[in-house]
Order: C-alpha cells, then structure tokens, then sequence
C-alpha cells in the first residue's frame, strides 16, 4: 500500500527515551498516585447516590444507549495487499525505498522505478482499519487508505462472524471506499447531517484503535469544522473536515463518528501527532462529503467531482480591506488554471466569489466541498466581486481527474473507458529537462504504470510520452485523460508514444484490467 493501512498519520515524529529512565519515571508516578490515593481514600466517607450525581448518572445512561445502537454496525477490516516500492517517512510523507532514480528525477516518477528496474515478486504486507455498515445487505464504508492495493479483505462484525469482502469502488481524492460483503439483516447505522455540527457538541469514535481492540468507543467534543484537508499532499483535496479530541488512534481509520443521536456524521481519517498515536487532535470526513461520494461509489463504482481551475484563499479581517470587503466572507481567487472552466469563464486573479447559486460562500473551503460535489457539465451561478464591484459570472463545472490517474473499481471498468493501470502528468519544462524530451515533443508524460496492467502489457513505462490516443493527438494530462474516457468501454486503444528518442504505436487492451 502506498501508505499506512492501519492510520493516515499527518505529521509523525519518532521519539526514544532510554528505557531506565522511563522506568523510574513510571515507578515514581505510581508512588505518587499510591500515597496520594491513600490520602484522599481517608476523606471519603460514603459514596454519593443517584440523586446527588443525577446529570451524570442520565449522561452515563446516554452514551451507553448511543454505544449499544452503534458499536454492531462498527466492523474490523483487515486486508492484504500487494507490497509496493514506497514506504512512509517519520513525516507522513512516502518516498522511494530504492535510491536507483538519478537526483531530481524521482519525483516525476511518484516514487516509482522504471519499469525495467522494478522487482520481479512484489512484497505482501497486511493491516488493520475499520468499517461502518450503512445498509443491511453488507454495504460498508471505510478509508481509501485502508484498503489500497488490497488482495484480500476480511471483515471481522460485532460478533465475531469473519466474512471475505469485495471492493466496490474507491476515491483517492476524499481517500474514501466501499466494500461489500454477502450477508443480510445486518445493523447499520443512518446518516447524519454533519452540517449541523457545531463546535462543543458530543460525538462519540468507534473503531478498532491499534487493530486489535474492536468494538472500543472514545467520547469527545466536536473542537473545530470545516477545516482544510489535513493531508495537504494535493491542495485540491476537499477540505471541510471535522477535528475533535474524541481520541483516533491508528487502526480507527475508517470507522464511525456520531453524534448524540447515533447518526454517522462523519469517518474518522487523520491525526495530527508527534508520536504516532493520539494527541488530542483527530479528524474525520464530514457526512456531507462521505454520503455524496459512497452513494456514488454504490450506484456507479467511480465518482465525478465537479472542477472549476481555481486556487482560493480564505477572506480575513487582515486581508479584506485590500478587496474593498466590509466583512471577512468569501473565498479569493488566487489563481486561475489556463484552459479551465474558470479561464473560460473570465474569473481573475483578485476575484472574490461571494455567492454560488445564490447561497453565500463562507470561506474557501466550504466552496472547495460544494464544488467538488456537483455533477460536471453543470451550469452554476457565481457572485463575485473584482475590486469592489458586484458581478455574476455563469461557469460550466468540468471534472476533476485525481492525479490524472485512469483507474476506478474493483474489475478496472467506469462509465467513460477501461483502467489502463497508469498515471500522466502535464509535461511541464520542469519535467521535459529531466526527461530529456525535445521542444517539439507534446504529449502527457507517464508517471507510473501499475505492474501486470494493460498499460505494462503494452512496454508503457514512467518516462515516455503519449502524443496521440486513437490517432488524435493529446497536448495535455487533461486531454489524454478525457480521449481515453470517450473510448468505448472495453474497447482497444491505439497510443501513439515516444520513448527514448523514437516514436511508436502500442495498443493497449483496457478489458485486461485487473
């Protein structure tokens, strides 16, 4: 897996004591607490009743009630998976373990070797996350991260039955999946509306915290909302996230956060931690994105998220007087991507969007998360304001390709074409010096290919360049990308591709996928 299956750790920083001295450390608290307890113990004359302690004896009498409906529907998932050539450093952050790439190619490559260099037998690696079940034919929701690169999927219930799992369908971008398993009449939970939360109210973590401890609840305030996307390896990943100081150890991703209702507001994800474990800082996907996607996954086995080409900052009391702003709202244009929606549509840098479709624009990521979830093609209505004046702009959403990467559900099929098993990338100056492809040279540059894949099949390797899909040339990631969406479903795909000074044709069988 390209990171940890057990927890998606933000920030990790790996700390050693010598073992004596956290011994003593040890043995002298619990002198402490020892004499202290005995102290105290004296003092203590009766224990009080119900009466006297009534407002936590009902608060105890509602958590254990919300635990009871919760914790059947709450499951362990344990997966095997193919090894991969990555592994995560002390920061989160994955890098190659074979220092074979010459300086400043590697990144181009996402950390993989050329196809040629790569290890004939991958490595099997196994972890531990959890589960939620949200409807009683075996529909469960959990993390991307927990069951990438998946070849087996186990899930343990509530009690105790162990049933093999299938994949239905994954979202890199909101690092979300649904898998599946064959059974009836099980206990699910129902969604909640995750915006309704609000700071200080209680919600309740379920999951197996460490892999080994199922069924474990942690009970918590809701500390912030929509905060930015706490894996910032893609700044346009949807933000809006819940934190909370529920505790979330490694193990939990993927399993349920509730509210006092036991309604699933949310999927607890990250942490922010110096030590690899709970810190008091959690975070989990709102129900808002959660339920959008996993209803999509089901329905379709892929997700479109909506993209409109922008870069956005947050309106602030220290930056709103420089837009001619009375009031810290909105979202700032930043940037505008060339050939977007956004472009097309005039919005400039310096634009402040006020409004979409009439509703007012918060911060920049609550309009982050309502763009990603519309449906591309869409028609939607901004309000902004450059230098001051009011305007409305209309802007057709495109489609967002995460990490311009043709792949989707378990069979390698999605509504548009077959998985290739491979990754682009614009080829930018940056890319074409390293690569060593000439000016005259204009394609979408290959960062992986997924071993035993069509595009494998086909010598398709990191480093060469596609110039043309089905005898029509491609400029861009983009346009490879929507080519190969528009070929039939199933259907072979003619590339036109140069690799190592020379063009040729390969054709790839996109029904190969597996």
């Amino acid at each position: 897996m390209s990171r940890s299956t057990n927890e998606l750790v933000v920030k990790m920083k790996r700390i050693a004591a010598p073992g004596a001295a956290v011994l003593a450390t040890v043995l002298a608290a619990t002198t402490i607490f020892s004499h202290t307890g005995v102290h105290a113990a004296g003092n203590v004359s009766s224990p009080l009743d119900d009466q006297s302690v009534s407002s936590l004896v009902a608060l105890d009498n509602a958590v254990e009630s919300v635990a009871a409906r919760v914790s059947p529907a709450v499951v362990n998932v344990a997966v095997t998976s193919r090894g991969s050539s990555e592994h995560e450093t002390a920061d989160g952050q994955e890098q190659d373990q074979q220092q074979t790439l010459p300086p400043g190619i590697a990144q181009f490559f996402g950390g993989q070797m050329p196809r040629q260099q790569q290890p004939q037998q991958q490595q099997i690696e196994h972890g531990i996350g959890s589960g939620v079940i949200i409807s009683p034919d075996g529909y469960i929701v959990t993390n991307n991260h927990v069951v990438d690169g998946a070849v087996q999927m186990r899930v343990t219930l509530n009690d105790r039955r162990i049933m093999t799992a299938k994949l239905i369908g994954v979202d890199k971008l909101t690092d979300l999946a649904v898998i599946k398993i064959d059974a009836k009449n099980l206990p699910s939970l129902s969604w909640g509306d995750s915006t309704l939360l609000h700071p200080g109210q209680t919600v309740l973590a379920f999951g197996s915290p460490f892999g080994y401890f199922q069924d474990s609840v942690t009970r918590g305030i809701v500390s912030a909302i929509n905060r930015q996307n706490p894996y910032s390896d893609d700044a346009r990943k949807p933000g809006g996230f819940i934190q909370v100081d529920a505790a979330i150890n490694p193990g939990n991703s993927g399993g349920a956060l509730v509210n006092a209702h036991g309604e699933l507001v949310g999927i607890p994800n990250s942490i922010i931690t110096n030590s690899g474990s709970f810190a008091g800082v959690g975070f989990a996907i709102p129900a808002q994105i959660a339920r959008n996607v996993t209803e999509q996954l089901i329905k379709n086995g892929t997700v479109h998220h909506g993209y409109v080409g922008i870069a956005m900052n947050d309106v602030t009391p220290a930056n709103a007087s420089f837009f001619h702003l009375e009031e810290a709202k909105g979202a700032i244009v930043a940037q505008v991507t060339p050939d977007s929606p956004a472009s097309r549509a005039g919005l400039q840098q310096g634009d402040v969007i006020s409004k979409l479709n009439g509703t007012t624009v918060v911060n920049d990521s609550a309009l982050q998360v309502a763009v990603s979830q519309i449906a591309p093609g869409t028609t939607i209505s901004l309000g902004i304001l450059r230098n001051g004046t009011p305007q409305t702009v209309s802007l057709k959403v495109g489609e967002y390709q995460a990490n311009k990467d043709v792949a989707t559900n378990e069979d390698g099929s999605s509504a548009q074409g077959g998985k290739l098993g491979l990754a682009v990338a614009d080829l930018t100056p940056d890319i074409r010096q390293q690569l060593g492809v000439p000016s005259e040279v204009h394609g979408a540059a290959i960062e992986r290919v997924r071993p035993a894949s069509p595009a494998e099949d086909a010598a398709l390797a990191p480093g060469d360049v596609i110039l043309e899909v089905n005898r029509q040339k491609v400029g861009s990631a983009e346009q490879f990308v929507s080519a190969i969406h528009a070929n039939a479903s199933g259907k072979d795909l003619l590339l036109t591709v140069w690799s190592k000074g020379n063009a040729s044709f390969r054709v790839v069988h996109p029904d190969q996928a597996g």
